[in-house]
């Protein structure tokens, strides 16, 4: 399971080794108990990948070998592309821009989206530097 984690300031991404519905349910029971709101109500997520990242090209087929529903690959212009996930999101309410969005795909899917993900992180940071 990948776990998006976004608030005001950008997202961080994540891989469970935990069933989606697992996860929902221990977040549910967590908010009943401490009184809190909240909310699980199917979505889309996406967020973006420099163009030229080694292995976008291998991701768009592994997206290919998905459901078509789940995970899309598209070219937002020359120097990125757009994942589009479709998963649950979870806040502390329907208009909250700050939650959590979930979604499962396969292992392998999962892993090399992670991986391609956190090479992004580390090619920003360098450049910032």
């Amino acid at each position: 399971m990948l776990k998006l984690t976004y608030t005001e300031n950008g997202f961080q991404l994540e891989r469970l080794a935990q069933f989606l519905e697992d996860w929902v349910t221990a977040r549910v029971i967590l908010s009943l108990r401490a009184g809190w709101h909240i909310c699980v109500e199917p979505s889309t997520a996406s967020f973006l990948l420099p163009a030229d990242l080694p292995g976008v090209d291998r991701l768009e087929i592994e997206a290919q070998r998905e459901d078509s529903e789940i995970i899309s690959v598209c070219a937002c212009d020359a120097e990125y592309v757009e994942i589009g996930l479709r998963g649950n999101w979870v806040s502390a309410g329907t208009e909250k821009d700050e939650g959590v969005f979930v979604v499962t795909l396969s292992d392998r899917t999962e892993f090399f989206l992670f991986k391609l993900w956190q090479e992004s992180q580390i090619a920003a940071s360098c450049v910032s530097e």
